[in-house]
């Protein structure tokens, strides 16, 4: 019997601990910290500011990292197992690891990787984790939507290679060269005095080739990707948070346990 009642208080602390953790107040100085440190591995980049307080940054930046361990390291003991059922607690996990890397030796290429203890901020603010859920739930349909570029980009540039090859080599003397070429065209990057009108100097006619191609690649395509994701984030806007769902259904069961916990003491 004693084991047992030692048994239930561990459960009854582990509950706590992880309602503590996810808890509002927690998870704002956690993301305050995420912000200091983004700040320090900013100012660690000026050779200026190093040489003026290089030591106080670097202790601050060892500080951050030691709260991040002990947070990492108190949910791995109030979810045990549950833990790594989370992907953004293996998220968080790997990129805590990165900054454990010695600063020497042929894995110290890793510590520049540090800043990406920046992107915890996704983990952490539940509008920045359904804006990554959305993205991730559309990459099947963007994987469509990529396929028909590369097809239309490929017949696009062997096209522009046979057309304007042999006069503008520099931009279409290769399938790779007009790939590249067509990509820039597509971003709108100078791509009237910097290509297209050089190009019709040539070939006066160029403009039926660039302008439908610019039609297609810019306004119908790339639009085609913001309209998934601006779908998917809908549909998924429709969907119950159930994340907020599981935390009040862990703190109900926690004030549960703590009263028949403090019934069984009674009686």
């Amino acid at each position: 019997m004693p084991q047992e009642t030692n048994r239930e208080g561990v459960g009854n602390i582990r509950n706590e601990l992880a309602a503590w953790i996810e808890s509002s107040r927690v998870q704002y100085f956690i993301t305050a910290v995420i912000i200091i440190n983004g700040i320090i591995l900013g100012l660690e980049t000026s050779e200026s500011v190093m040489d003026a307080c290089g030591d106080l940054l670097l202790a601050l930046d060892k500080i951050c990292l030691t709260i991040f361990i002990i947070e990492i390291s108190l949910k791995l003991y109030a979810l045990r197992g549950a833990f790594w059922r989370d992907w953004w607690n293996i998220f968080d996990v790997l990129v805590v690891g990165v900054a454990l890397v010695p600063g020497s030796g042929p894995l110290a290429v890793l510590r520049s990787l540090r800043v990406l203890r920046v992107l915890r901020l996704m983990t952490v603010v539940p509008s920045l984790r359904k804006v990554v859920a959305a993205f991730l739930h559309a990459i099947p349909g963007l994987v469509s939507v990529v396929a028909v570029m590369s097809v239309f980009f490929y017949t696009a540039g062997v096209l522009a290679t046979k057309l304007f090859g042999d006069s503008h080599p520099q931009w279409f003397g290769s399938v790779g060269a007009s790939l590249y070429s067509l990509f820039q065209i597509m971003t709108l990057e100078s791509w009237s005095m910097g290509i297209v009108r050089p190009v019709m100097e040539v070939h006066p006619h160029a403009w039926m080739f660039f302008v439908p191609f610019i039609m297609i690649a810019t306004f119908t395509i790339l639009n085609l990707f913001i309209g998934i994701i601006v779908s998917t984030m809908t549909e998924l806007s429709m969907i119950p948070d159930v994340e907020q769902e599981s935390q009040e259904t862990l703190e109900l069961l926690t004030r549960i346990e703590a009263d028949l916990a403090e019934l069984k003491r009674r009686l």
